[in-house]
């Protein structure tokens, strides 16, 4: 029969109670735990009688309907659904005993001789559980990325949680090496090509400046520092016989967020990647000399011995230190060059009274931390 459960008369009996109690607790989340005090709170125990609360409490927990926990050494319960309740009335006493201790674990899983400790079974006994209980498709046995040739047990409907599957870089527990190649990959390309640019855009500078007469203006001098960034993507696909960085004061180094919603719009995963995830794959890329973060913006640079491998070209040889051209072309490493205006893409506009000029250069002072 329906039952009101909203509030029902004193006229109900005590298996009308029961019902309606299950069936409001089962309409809260499935993970809420209920106290003495939380079910009277509901409203269905007619004068709040906890004698009968208990009572109903107690045929539930019987019928598989409620499980009994323990919380600050007072007894709670929870909501068992009622087709994971009709499972246990087709197991026999010690089968209900593990698969409810590999309930409770959820999607971390339970390393077998964990489970042999809490059901206190003898392993024999054990082991013909988990068999039946896997023939009835009630539990599976999975592997995990920490500890692989361990026993690990959960529920068959249950995916494995990413602690256990390592994520999307594994597949059925091994790293898939080619997977995170291709990714690691992909991203190492994408920071290049917001990390270096080719120096076509100087020259276009030196060129405007000459056409220009007086100082240059603010608009303009925007336009070559933008022309400089949107070109860099493509000179990472063409290749280049020389790249420069971008000059201090660029903002345009990618961060987490950035590069994890990047890739995931390639459609080079199969799966949404998260942040976290990609942090890994970053740090690697640190690890191995590849990338550097900026620890005060967050945005991520590759260096560029990487940057020029990414453009097929050969790895330059180190300087001598003494400012001279490295093997490949690209200028050594030398004072000069770890000034702002060594590597300055607008260093063309830069005269006095100009809007880039010696006085006032901001890249000066985040340089020199002013």
């Amino acid at each position: 029969m329906d039952v009101d459960h909203s509030k029902p008369p004193a006229t109900l009996s005590s298996q009308d109670i029961k019902n309606a109690l299950y069936a409001r607790c089962a309409t809260l989340p499935a993970d809420t735990i209920f106290s003495q005090a939380d079910l009277l709170e509901l409203g269905i125990i007619p004068n709040n009688a906890v004698n009968l609360l208990l009572e109903c409490t107690k045929k539930l927990t019987e019928e598989g309907l409620f499980k009994l926990l323990t919380q600050d050494n007072r007894p709670v319960w929870r909501v068992v659904k009622k087709e994971d309740a009709q499972k246990y009335k087709t197991l026999t006493r010690d089968e209900a005993i593990a698969y409810s201790i590999i309930e409770s674990v959820g999607r971390e899983g339970i390393w077998i001789r964990i489970l042999t400790h809490k059901s206190g079974l003898p392993g024999s006994l054990l082991a013909k559980c988990l068999k039946t209980l896997e023939g009835k498709n009630y539990i599976k046995q999975v592997k995990t990325v920490k500890f692989p040739t361990r026993k690990t047990y959960m529920l068959a409907g249950l995916q494995p949680s990413e602690e256990a599957t390592g994520g999307p870089f594994y597949t059925d527990g091994v790293l898939d090496d080619e997977f995170v190649h291709q990714m690691a990959k992909w991203t190492e390309r994408f920071i290049v090509g917001r990390s270096w640019y080719v120096p076509d855009s100087h020259h276009q500078t030196q060129k405007a400046k000459k056409s220009h007469h007086g100082p240059v203006s603010k608009q303009l001098l925007e336009s070559e520092r933008n022309s400089a960034l949107e070109h860099s993507s493509s000179s990472v696909r063409q290749g280049s016989k020389e790249i420069l960085p971008f000059p201090p004061g660029y903002t345009g180094y990618p961060t987490i967020p950035e590069i994890t919603q990047a890739i995931n719009h390639s459609g080079l995963s199969p799966v949404t990647m998260k942040e976290a995830e990609m942090k890994q794959l970053l740090d690697v890329l640190v690890w191995d000399g590849r990338v550097e973060r900026n620890r005060f913006t967050g945005g991520y640079k590759a260096v560029k011995r990487a940057a020029l491998e990414v453009m097929n070209k050969p790895r330059p040889s180190r300087d001598n230190g003494d400012g001279e051209a490295a093997e490949d072309g690209l200028p050594g490493r030398s004072a000069l060059t770890e000034a702002p205006c060594g590597r300055c893409p607008v260093l063309a506009f830069c005269e006095e009274g100009g809007p880039v000029n010696a006085r006032t250069c901001e890249y000066f002072a985040e340089w020199l931390e002013i």
